[in-house]
């Protein structure tokens, strides 16, 4: 879906797909570079980060394997509630693996941060952050995402995976949903 399609329930378009695309591309080559020769494992976040994984991967050179864990903290509201339930773990063992978590977005940073201390828990030989969009302004805990995409402001934003209530997940920009939506 395009943002001309859905444009009541949006304030502004802050990315575009192309946009998304040529900066996924710029950080798939730092990655390239950072971990040649290494045991490397994607780990994407469900269901948001779906869309960043999928191109990004595709640009990278090297073979990286990937999982999924599916974790939440937002339910159907604009903000996280701090409380993580996991909802999937990953199938594959850290233990000695280059770990590269990929999220779509870091906002309170509170279920990044649970994840985060979670994984080292598991023997990881590192671990690192992959976001596509970060809002430094909404963050309650500091996470060092050594790869980020996009710094946006605090508002509430969907599309490119993200989501309110599961929809708008299939808009190809990320944009700025409209209040009279959700409040």
């Amino acid at each position: 879906m395009r943002a001309a399609d859905i444009e009541n329930d949006l304030d502004r378009v802050l990315v575009t797909e192309e946009q998304m695309h040529d900066r996924l591309a710029e950080l798939a080559k730092q990655v390239d570079a950072d971990y040649a020769g290494k045991d490397i494992l994607l780990v994407g976040v469900l269901k948001g980060a779906v869309m960043v994984m999928a191109d990004f991967v595709r640009h990278l050179q090297i073979d990286a394997p990937m999982d999924w864990m599916a974790v939440s903290s937002y339910g159907a509201s604009t903000k996280s509630s701090g409380v993580v339930q996991i909802r999937k773990d990953l199938d594959t063992p850290l233990e000695g693996k280059h770990v590269l978590v990929v999220e779509d977005i870091i906002d309170s940073g509170l279920t990044l941060n649970w994840l985060l201390e979670h994984f080292e828990t598991r023997g990881a030989a590192s671990i690192e952050v992959l976001a596509a969009l970060r809002k430094p302004d909404a963050m309650k805990v500091e996470i060092d995402a050594k790869y980020v995409g996009f710094d946006i402001p605090s508002d509430f934003v969907i599309g490119y995976g993200l989501d309110y209530a599961e929809r708008y997940r299939g808009l190809r920009d990320v944009a700025v949903l409209a209040p009279h939506v959700y409040s």
